[in-house]
């Protein structure tokens, strides 16, 4: 029997190819994961049956998450959960040195958020979230800074800063228009989480991992540069500092550099990631740094997408080997087994 194919199975067979052809990088990154860390895992993981809840409807222990924080005991030991009911809390949140050992956990990046619209030449004071504690982790909530920002390249709109050790984010999200997360300094974890922004919107001189995050680049017409993804703030060859990207996926509109160095060892490498069109074929920029090259690390290693041809890369960016890569590629690198509840590398 002759298998006849008609014109109409080649039209069907055509838009498989070309769909999957667009969205399979989009899931590719996360065919390796073993089970899903979700807010049932983390709080498990925590075992604490201590829990204050925040709503809006005025039914729950407070309806401010500042007033649910402040709450919490100066130099508390153990862990406690602030439990976000679904809705748009529109306030500034800012989580005190002193409070320690904090699980903020929302229903879902799209179900939760922290909104606020402060802008400033200050990062500090523009900062919709900051957190100065340690020990902190949040689940499942969106940052926001929607001020506007106008014509001014010098203005700054943070979503969220993070200034404390051992801190995690898992499934959040981070929105803005400009410097969207001033990672500021300390060991970071962030899981499966979405950040957008376009000139220096991930920025700081923090020891973090970004693993399986998606990040969205956004036009700017701000200023007549492109802008870049990454502006890392490393001083020093004794400073363990890194911003580490691990099979997550970079896209948008427009074209943005992976990054650019604020310090002589700025050190930022992006590993097994997507990389789409979005990123120029310079891949790495040293505008508005006058300082010496030769210390910086700034490496990719094995990208994948348009994105990701390294011909055309600045002389001093790196392609990193295998054993080059290796002591980034796991949360070894901010010694993630001692402190994480949960961690897939």
């Amino acid at each position: 029997m002759k298998l006849m194919l008609h014109s109409s199975h080649f039209f069907i067979l055509f838009i498989f190819l070309f769909l999957f052809n667009i969205f399979e990088p989009c899931f590719a990154h996360y065919r390796d994961h073993k089970d899903l860390i979700d807010a049932p895992l983390l709080t498990s993981k925590l075992s604490t049956n201590r829990t204050i809840i925040v709503s809006q409807q005025g039914k729950d222990h407070f309806t401010s998450i500042q007033d649910a924080i402040n709450s919490v005991s100066d130099d508390n030991s153990k862990w406690i959960i602030i439990h976000l009911r679904p809705g748009v809390y529109r306030e500034k949140v800012i989580v005190p040195k002193n409070k320690q050992y904090i699980f903020l956990r929302g229903n879902g990046k799209g179900r939760t958020s922290i909104i606020w619209n402060a802008s400033s030449t200050n990062n500090t004071l523009s900062a919709t979230f900051t957190n100065y504690a340690d020990n902190f982790i949040a689940f499942g909530i969106s940052f926001k800074n929607d001020a506007s920002i106008g014509k001014s390249p010098f203005r700054q709109a943070v979503a969220a800063m993070v200034a404390g050790d051992k801190v995690a984010f898992y499934h959040c999200a981070f929105y803005s228009k400009h410097n969207t997360l001033f990672d500021y300094k300390g060991r970071h974890y962030y899981e499966i989480n979405y950040i957008q922004g376009n000139i220096d919107f991930i920025f700081g001189r923090g020891q973090s991992i970004f693993q399986n995050c998606e990040i969205f680049v956004l036009e700017d017409d701000r200023a007549k540069i492109h802008g870049s993804i990454t502006a890392h703030h490393r001083k020093s060859p004794d400073d363990e500092s890194a911003f580490i990207f691990l099979k997550g996926r970079v896209y948008g509109v427009g074209e943005v550099y992976l990054g650019r160095p604020r310090s002589p060892y700025s050190r930022v490498i992006f590993s097994r990631t997507y990389l789409s069109k979005t990123i120029t074929s310079q891949g790495w920029t040293n505008w508005s740094y006058d300082g010496p090259l030769k210390n910086i690390i700034y490496g990719e290693h094995k990208c994948s997408g348009p994105g990701a041809n390294h011909y055309g890369r600045v002389p001093w960016s790196l392609q990193l080997s295998d054993e080059e890569a290796a002591p980034f590629l796991t949360v070894d690198y901010i010694s993630g087994k001692q402190w994480l509840p949960a961690y897939y590398y």
